[in-house]
């Protein structure tokens, strides 16, 4: 890459965002526990002279949230980044450079949400002036208050919501809520101990069992962690949700409409499934007025739609070129994390990310 760095510099220059360098080794924790189980799985994990887990850094927002919290610095506050990540990918390069911007502290959801975005299609704007770009954006908040108003136990509301983002993941979900629990090859002594929910001696007995076989916990999979979601599968399994509930939860799903008809066909999709989505909605009202007033072009709001990144809470999105399978850009906000990482008092953050590598092929080399 030639030119197209300096003008990403230039472009967080304007839009009052602080450039900041992560260091490349992480401590591993915060993303094994906070990231979700697809950058799990690619992350490279190694240890310190202590001891201490480490990995090679996957993702900016979780350092940039961490280096914010030790500083002690104030809010509100944007920060720009523009570095490699390291991830196991199945096809092109582990190490490839991303580049973006993470809004601590702004109070004004709303608008917050909306300035993101469209700092996120005025960078793809700069470095791909020729090309057409599509965006589609989605909600977990609205997700969630769907599952909460449907009346599901607290623990299916939880499954659900940490498979928005990951569609294989939440079609095996939803088919598990629509069918009987099948039985699963776990041996009788797991079996038992399972029926029992006994937590600590399945751990147990798992942690015997990986040791005999040689086997060490990675990516976050602890014999507690195991123990953990195989009880919280038995548990779910004893639960059905009424075939009305499960309708409106599927036509939910199927909504995908540009994002100026989005509150509407929300707001008649509630009425008509007799749901109180009113918080949820207010708050996405105001985010669709607030991007339509940014002028960046045509929006696609699919209520299915989500990031396979846990600490996700509210509004998600990504761009792409126009036809393409693969975004360019995406990001979303994350209200939670910040305390799950330490913070003493709440502090609201979105942020989004680009990958230089997808830009870089798309200009031909020559970015």
């Amino acid at each position: 890459m030639t030119t197209l760095p300096s003008d990403i510099r230039a472009l967080f220059a304007a839009r009052s965002a602080d450039l900041v360098d992560m260091a490349i080794l992480q401590p591993a924790d915060p993303f094994l526990d906070m990231a979700g189980e697809d950058l799990r799985r690619r992350i490279f994990l190694t240890e310190s002279e202590t001891g201490e887990q480490l990995c090679l850094r996957p993702e900016f927002t979780i350092p940039v949230c961490l280096d914010h919290i030790r500083t002690q610095s104030g809010t509100p506050r944007r920060y720009a980044y523009l570095g490699e990540v390291f991830r196991q990918r199945r096809e092109g390069r582990a190490e490839f450079f991303q580049a973006g911007i993470e809004d601590l502290g702004d109070t004004d959801i709303a608008s917050a949400d909306a300035r993101l975005i469209a700092d996120a299609h005025a960078l793809l704007t700069l470095a791909l002036p020729k090309t057409p770009l599509a965006l589609t954006l989605g909600d977990q908040s609205v997700f969630e208050a769907v599952l909460a108003a449907l009346g599901l136990p607290r623990g299916w509301q939880k499954r659900l919501a940490r498979a928005f983002g990951a569609p294989e993941q939440l079609a095996a979900a939803l088919d598990d809520l629509a069918n009987p629990q099948r039985k699963r090859g776990l041996g009788q002594p797991a079996a038992r101990l399972v029926a029992a929910r006994d937590r600590e001696a399945l751990a147990a007995h798992i942690g015997r069992t990986m040791e005999d076989q040689g086997l060490t916990p990675s990516a976050g999979r602890t014999p507690e962690d195991i123990a953990r979601r195989l009880i919280e599968k038995a548990e779910l399994g004893a639960v059905r949700l009424s075939d009305e509930a499960f309708a409106a939860l599927k036509q939910f799903l199927a909504i995908r409409v540009p994002l100026g008809e989005a509150a509407e066909a929300l707001t008649r999709f509630a009425d008509e499934a007799e749901l109180y989505l009113d918080t949820a909605l207010d708050l996405f009202k105001a985010r669709a007025e607030a991007v339509g007033d940014k002028a960046i072009g045509y929006v696609t709001y699919d209520a299915g739609f989500g990031r396979p990144l846990d600490y996700y809470t509210g509004m998600v999105f990504e761009i792409a070129a126009s036809g393409a399978s693969q975004p360019l850009a995406g990001g979303g906000r994350y209200d939670r994390l910040l305390t799950l990482l330490g913070a003493k008092d709440p502090i609201p953050g979105v942020g989004f990310s680009v990958w230089l590598d997808r830009i870089e092929a798309l200009r031909g080399g020559t970015a």
